[in-house]
C-alpha cells in the first residue's frame, strides 16, 4: 500500500528521502542546497503542453546541470505533421533557477535567438510566452498562452532510485484551462479554448533510464476530465496513476500500455492498449503523430516516442461511476534515456 505523504521538507540531512509515497498537493518542500549527490546529477524541468484539439503546442525548460534546455514543439493534426526545435546551454549549474515548488516561481530561457518564459501570475492564473528565431528553418515563431487559475487535485509523487540520494520528484497538473495563439510567419492559429498540462520534475537521476508515460486532458459529460498514467522509473514504491474529474483525483494502482510489435519492434502507429490491474481504466489509443527524438552523442543519448492520438474507453471513479471517453486527443510516451 503506497503512503500518503505528509507535510515537510522532501529531504533529510543526508540528502535521502524523508517520505516515498503520493499526495494529491505538493506537500512537501523541494530545495535544491539540499541534495547531496553530485550537482551533475540533478534534473530539472517544466514542461507544458496546450492542446485544443486542432493543435498542440508543447513548451520545455529544463536545467540538467551539465545541459539547460528550451525546447517548443508545434503539432497540426489536421495535416498529421509536427516541428520540434530546441537550443541547448552548457553547465548551467543551477543558474536557470528553477521554482522549487509548482505553484509559484516564474522560469525563463534565452539563449541564440529562444525565449521561452513561464509565470505563475499574483491570481493564480499562468502565463507562457515563446519566441522562437527560424523555427521551421525560415519563419519565426511566436506563441503566448493563459491559463486560468487552478485550484483541484494534481498527482504529486516521490520516488526513491536503487542507489542512496537519488530520487525523482514530481507533480502532473492536469486541466488547465486556458487560451491563447501561436504564429509561423504570417500563419497564426487562436486558441479559444483548449486545456493545458504541466509536468514539474526535479530530482537526482541515474545515468540510464526507462519510463512509460500518458497525459489526457479535456472535458466529459461538461467538466474537466484527466489522466495521467506512467511507470517504469525508479522503485516501485507508489505510482502517479490518476483520473482526474471535476478538480477531484481518483487515485489507481498499477497500469499497462500494451503498445503493438511488429517485426519484432514496437510499433507506435499501431493502437495501444492501456489497462489497469483493477479493471477501472480500459482505453484504446489510437495514435495520429509520432513525435520521436532518437540522438546519440558522447556519452549521452535518447531515444523517445511521443505519440499524440485519440483516446476511446472508460474510466470507473471510487464510487462506481463510469466515465466514457471518445475521440478526445492526448498523448502517450516511451522513452529510454543515458543522460
Amino acid at each position: 500500500m503506497s503512503v500518503i505523504l505528509g507535510e515537510g521538507d522532501l529531504l533529510d540531512t543526508n540528502g535521502d528521502l524523508c517520505e516515498a509515497g503520493y499526495a494529491f498537493s505538493q506537500v512537501k518542500k523541494y530545495s535544491r542546497s539540499q541534495i547531496k549527490r553530485k550537482k551533475l546529477r540533478i534534473k530539472e524541468w517544466d514542461y507544458y503542453c496546450f492542446c485544443d484539439g486542432d493543435y498542440a503546442v508543447a513548451l520545455t525548460v529544463a536545467d540538467n546541470s551539465y545541459m539547460s534546455l528550451g525546447s517548443v514543439s508545434v503539432l497540426d493534426f489536421s495535416h498529421i505533421k509536427y516541428i520540434t526545435k530546441s537550443k541547448m546551454g552548457f553547465m548551467p549549474r543551477g543558474r536557470l533557477n528553477m521554482p522549487s515548488d509548482c505553484m509559484s516561481g516564474n522560469v525563463l530561457f534565452r539563449k541564440g535567438g529562444v525565449n521561452i518564459e513561464f509565470t505563475v501570475n499574483a491570481d493564480g492564473t499562468r502565463t507562457l510566452k515563446s519566441e522562437f528565431e527560424k523555427f521551421d528553418g525560415k519563419k519565426d515563431l511566436a506563441c503566448e498562452f493563459v491559463l486560468d487559475g487552478y485550484a483541484g487535485d494534481n498527482i504529486t509523487v516521490s520516488i526513491p532510485f536503487e542507489e542512496k540520494r537519488r530520487f525523482y520528484y514530481n507533480t502532473k497538473i492536469n486541466c488547465l484551462k486556458g487560451s491563447g495563439w501561436f504564429e509561423i510567419g504570417d500563419d497564426r492559429h487562436e486558441f479559444t479554448e483548449g486545456f493545458a498540462g504541466l509536468d514539474w520534475g526535479r530530482g537526482v537521476w541515474p545515468y540510464k533510464n526507462t519510463w512509460y508515460w500518458s497525459s489526457l486532458s479535456c472535458e466529459v459529460n461538461g467538466k474537466p476530465f484527466g489522466l495521467n498514467l506512467g511507470y517504469g522509473f525508479g522503485k516501485p514504491v507508489a505510482s502517479e496513476n490518476t483520473v482526474f474529474y471535476d478538480g477531484n483525483a481518483y487515485k489507481l494502482d498499477k497500469v499497462d500500455f500494451d503498445i503493438p510489435y511488429t517485426c519484432g519492434e514496437k510499433d507506435y502507429l499501431k493502437p495501444w492498449k492501456i489497462t489497469d490491474d483493477k479493471a477501472r481504466l480500459e482505453f484504446v489509443f489510437y495514435p495520429m503523430i509520432d513525435r520521436k527524438d532518437k540522438m546519440h552523442a558522447l556519452f549521452l543519448s535518447t531515444d523517445q516516442h511521443q505519440v499524440f492520438g485519440k483516446f476511446y474507453g472508460k474510466a470507473i471513479l471510487d464510487d462506481g461511476t463510469i466515465l466514457t471517453v471518445s475521440d478526445k486527443i492526448g498523448f502517450a510516451e516511451h522513452v529510454v534515456n543515458k543522460w
